[in-house]
């Protein structure tokens, strides 16, 4: 009877899945976009990346040390989030940029909240905003050897015609990991098929995006128009890989379809009515910012509260 009587403290259902491996299974799945962000963009974007990894990692790595905590840098975290933030970067830009992203995403927005599972929003998106703020000109610049001029969200919101083939395999200007639907979307279906991510937010995101366009874009369903929209940008890249973080995005089922409409309203605001013709990063980190509101609302009552008074 007293073996019955035994109580551990929960989590009572524990996943064979670890940080490390989940994380592992992300880098992998990013892996096409890398790649593909490489052969399109040639060298620097690849010492970019690199340099930009490693920056994350050795941050997170010295910042333990000195303050005498448990070194967590093999569970990948800081990696998945330096490999975020450089595949937002452009593929011109000094690698010092990587270095001050990397330090600002580690140190500022996920070790000083406490670490993986504190943070507050996405620390690689957080990172980028830091950046766009700071170093505009050097953010916006998208200009390489192997693409010069405007990127192909700002062509199409000055009117120009764009090559939507182009955007789908990726052969034209932007970050260095956007520019590819394809490699992003192999990538998305690898993390499915092993069960790290579910539809319910990028679908939703994907979906509400596509609503919004259709209503206030102006063209109707032109699905020329709409197949630019999110093959150019970082929607993919952020539909799939960000607005996803584990961290950062509701717990809830019915908050994440509602985090992933936020989502698709914002960016198709930014896109249509804001300055810029991008606003993915910037929706997310609102989102993220409203994840504890969404949750609030959304949390299923407790078994016997809520019924009916007799």
């Amino acid at each position: 009877m007293s073996d019955l009587m035994k109580v551990s403290s929960n989590p009572h259902i524990r996943s064979k899945a670890t940080t490390g491996s989940i994380m592992g299974a992300v880098v992998l799945s990013l892996l096409p976009a890398t790649f593909f962000g490489v052969y399109n963009f040639g060298l620097h974007a690849l010492l970019l990346i690199l340099v930009t990894v490693a920056s994350a990692v050795l941050t997170e790595y010295i910042y333990e040390l000195l303050m005498k905590k448990r070194v967590t840098v093999y569970d990948l975290s800081a990696t998945v989030t330096g490999l975020l933030l450089a595949l937002n970067l452009p593929p011109g830009a000094p690698l010092w940029i990587g270095v001050v992203g990397s330090v600002f995403a580690i140190l500022v927005v996920k070790m000083l909240f406490g670490g993986l599972g504190q943070n507050f929003m996405n620390p690689a998106l957080g990172a980028r905003c830091f950046l766009l703020i700071s170093f505009t000109s050097i953010m916006t610049n998208f200009d390489c050897d192997a693409y010069t001029g405007a990127t192909p969200l700002t062509a199409l919101k000055a009117g120009e015609t764009v090559n939507v083939m182009d955007m789908i395999v990726g052969h034209t200007g932007g970050t260095i990991g956007e520019t590819s639907m394809v490699a992003l979307v192999m990538g998305a279906c690898l993390l499915i098929l092993l069960d790290i991510i579910d539809l319910r937010i990028p679908g939703s995101y994907i979906v509400s995006f596509v609503i919004f366009l259709v209503l206030f874009g102006g063209r109707g369903f032109d699905s020329a128009y709409l197949s630019a929209q999110l093959a150019g940008g970082g929607l993919m890249l952020g539909a799939f890989f960000m607005a996803t973080d584990y961290v950062t995005r509701p717990i809830t089922k019915k908050g994440q379809y509602v985090f992933g409409i936020f989502l698709g309203i914002m960016t198709g605001i930014f896109r249509l009515f804001a300055p810029g013709a991008e606003g993915v990063s910037y929706a997310i980190i609102l989102g993220n910012l409203l994840v504890p509101l969404i949750e609030k609302v959304t949390l299923p009552k407790a078994f016997g509260k809520g019924g009916e008074k007799a």
